[in-house]
């Protein structure tokens, strides 16, 4: 099979339809692919959507339903899991990225064998200022201060070859992060630009606080940049406790004042103990997730998989 679609769905019963018609205006049903899709715990009719769409459809369709809302990291993860092609492409079901760039990702990987993936970068954003200003200070953060470099806008809206996709799994890691995974498998990779549409449908899953957590999510995974600040943070908070208390030595001595004990030990206490508790936090988030990794739990549960030959 030459092409497969990775299409992660959370609560798009509005969107699921449009999107496969929108698959077959710009793959004819006589061309080689496969449409993996993951129904991810959707508390709305999206499964029920797929499964017609299932029995309706002339083309190869594969549904994953999961147990219950894992996320759609782990939706990518299982897509990729399942997908056949020689080519897979991710690409979400609210129709904001366009299917017909997809044939043209294809077009660009069997025209140059030396590329293996194509992504697509957004240039216009439908979204708030702030929010638009705060990813860009991630994508500029995590460029420094981690040990890959991250394209500004790149999305999961990419098409690449399986060579690629066997790198991805073959990193079984529970808190994932796909943009960085993308990055640190290395390849040859193409940034093209696209603009988002308006969604077809329904509201996005991700608010503001959703991405600044997804954000630190990045940063912790593929960085110790965090715990070298904590040591800085550690290490400044002393040199200022000792100068501080070279400086209320002298004062006692050269200018006979009459120093306030209980008010600089006060301040001094909330300051320190400030500095412990947050590097003793930043230490608990790495802690946290080698913990949960430890526990060697499954990325995904798949209640049901709906293969080619189901009805």
């Amino acid at each position: 099979m030459k092409l497969s679609f990775v299409v992660p769905c959370y609560n798009e019963g509005g969107n699921v339809e449009p999107f496969i018609k929108s698959i077959y205006e710009n793959f004819p049903v006589t061309e080689d692919y496969e449409v993996v899709f993951i129904n991810d715990g959707s508390a709305d009719n999206t499964f029920e959507k797929l499964k017609g769409i299932k029995n309706t459809s002339p083309c190869n369709i594969k549904i994953i339903n999961f147990s219950r809302n894992f996320g759609k990291e782990s939706a990518m993860y299982a897509g990729l899991q399942n997908a056949c092609g020689d080519l897979v492409s991710i690409i979400d079901a609210d129709l904001q990225q366009d299917p017909a760039i997809v044939k043209k990702m294809v077009e660009m990987l069997d025209a140059n064998p030396d590329i293996d993936c194509v992504c697509a970068c957004q240039e216009d954003r439908h979204e708030g200022k702030i929010t638009a200003a705060c990813k860009n200070a991630f994508y500029k953060i995590a460029d420094k201060f981690t040990e890959i470099s991250f394209q500004s806008g790149a999305s999961d809206f990419r098409t690449f070859r399986k060579s690629v996709r066997d790198a991805l799994l073959s990193m079984s890691e529970f808190h994932r992060f796909s943009k960085g995974l993308f990055s640190w498998v290395g390849f040859n990779t193409v940034y093209i630009p696209y603009t988002a549409k308006e969604r077809q449908s329904g509201k996005s899953s991700f608010n503001f606080i959703k991405l600044l957590k997804y954000a630190f999510e990045g940063i912790i995974a593929f960085s110790t940049a965090p715990l070298k600040f904590a040591s800085v943070l550690g290490s400044l908070a002393t040199l200022f406790s000792i100068i501080y208390a070279i400086i209320t030595i002298i004062r006692k001595l050269v200018s006979h004042i009459n120093v306030d004990g209980f008010t600089q030990l006060v301040i001094l206490i909330t300051f320190i103990g400030g500095i412990q508790l947050f590097t003793i936090g930043i230490i608990g988030e790495y802690l946290a997730r080698n913990y949960i990794q430890a526990k060697n739990r499954p990325i995904y549960i798949a209640k049901e998989i709906i293969s080619y030959d189901k009805k």
